[in-house]
């Protein structure tokens, strides 16, 4: 017997998703004190923000299949 996945819809875009995560990660940083934990959630920022970049420039219009 096969099992069905779970299907959500998404009501955000990836982008929008990646934006609030960065914001509330970066939130959280200033409330922590200087350390490995506030480094962590400060990393896990800059991994949120490249990935909405990359995502907004490999979605883009202007990006050509090669041919």
């Amino acid at each position: 017997m096969q099992q069905q996945r779970r299907r959500f819809k998404k009501t955000t875009t990836l982008n929008q998703r990646l934006a609030e995560e960065a914001q509330r990660l970066r939130k959280e940083a200033q409330g922590i004190p200087p350390g490995i934990e506030r480094e962590r959630l400060i990393r896990r920022v800059r991994h949120a923000e490249t990935a909405a970049y990359m995502h907004e420039g490999l979605t883009s219009s202007g990006l050509q299949p090669p041919k």
